[in-house]
């Protein structure tokens, strides 16, 4: 659902199904992922999924997950998240804690950004998020966002582009947001679904009397459409854009790529404060567990809204396969290759893209 821009780019999260309550499942799994910002990532995540009330087959199962990872580029990752669901679905609370010491790579602000400004940087994060949503109507869930981050020991190089180009947050932060989020949903599943639409906006506002240094607020629209199109053979659709105003610091910035959005850049290639993309993928199972996709993308980034345009348009394009671990509850491991325009990347991940 909502996307947590903060946090790098390694996606585990197993989002929850429809299916009838048994028993609590628990898992504990090494994991093993990759993707063009972290190389190779080794690590072990505990899953768990159950119903707050036994027997409830009308109420998306609920799960929780802790997680430890670490890279090959010396990235460390714990993060703890999940998603509780009530019976009826009358309450539904997303949650996610993390810590991270993550080097990473910056090319500049701006659409334009060249391969030759690359330099790289490395920080640590603390990021605490909550978002509890009430069921207003059918299929309608009104919700409260709460965020806050704190980026610190940030170490670059000095006199280059976090210096040239002022870029906020450099000496490191504290954010805190209060915000509202609308969602309407019709898919018949919430993990890999063949039908159906999710529409959400929210708003989030960052502001001194709840403890942030810096004032903004960020608005993010994300539309999802699944058309089942023959026999099981499905196309999904994604529009989702992020829009910012004020003193953005540099971790919440609109980040364009990575393996869920625009895959074959690498996330945060283009930042800028506001952010539009579009992007499909046709799913076609292929025999047994193992299916395949091809997907496509178009975005940009802008320092306002106006500037999110043709000019620079990045694209990107590819396929992969996906194998079903767990054909019941349509949980996939995920194998993909994007190219963009002189950029590409191979993504081992768990879960679809979008």
């Amino acid at each position: 659902m909502i996307p947590i821009q903060q946090l790098p780019p390694i996606k585990i999260k197993l989002p929850p199904i429809k299916s009838p309550a048994k028993v609590r499942h628990i898992l504990v799994l090494p994991i093993i992922a990759r993707s063009i910002e972290t190389g190779w990532s080794f690590g072990v995540v505990t899953a768990s999924t159950f119903h707050l009330k036994t027997r409830d087959s009308t109420t998306r199962t609920s799960n929780a997950q802790a997680l430890a990872l670490y890279t090959t580029r010396k990235q460390f990752v714990v993060a703890l998240n999940g998603s509780i669901y009530c019976p009826g679905e009358q309450f539904i609370l997303n949650e996610q804690l993390s810590y991270s010491s993550f080097p990473d790579n910056f090319w500049g602000l701006g659409k334009s950004a060249p391969d030759s400004n690359k330099e790289s940087y490395k920080f640590k994060q603390y990021y605490v998020y909550l978002h509890p949503q009430r069921r207003i109507g059918s299929n309608l869930f009104l919700g409260i966002v709460f965020e806050h981050q704190r980026v610190f020991d940030v170490q670059y190089d000095p006199g280059k582009l976090f210096d040239k180009e002022n870029i906020l947050g450099r000496k490191g932060y504290h954010i805190s947001g209060l915000g509202l989020s609308f969602t309407y949903d019709t898919r018949n599943n919430a993990f890999s679904p063949n039908k159906g639409t999710m529409m959400q906006f929210w708003f989030d506002h960052f502001m001194p009397i709840i403890g942030s240094d810096y004032q903004y607020t960020s608005y993010v629209i994300d539309v999802r459409r699944f058309i089942r199109v023959y026999k099981d053979q499905v196309l999904a659709l994604q529009a989702y854009g992020m829009f910012t105003a004020r003193d953005v610091p540099l971790r919440s910035l609109a980040a364009l790529g990575g393996a869920n959005s625009m895959r074959g850049y690498y996330a945060g290639r283009f930042r800028d404060k506001n952010q539009g993309v579009l992007q499909a993928e046709y799913r076609v199972p292929v025999i047994g567990r193992l299916g395949a996709v091809g997907f496509a993308g178009i975005g940009n980034v802008g320092s306002e809204l106006k500037y999110i345009d043709f000019q620079c348009l990045k694209y990107s394009y590819g396929g992969g396969l996906r194998i079903a671990l767990n054909k019941a509850e349509k949980l996939n491991l995920r194998l993909d290759y994007g190219l963009g325009k002189h950029s590409q990347g191979f993504y081992l991940q768990l879960g679809e893209a979008f």
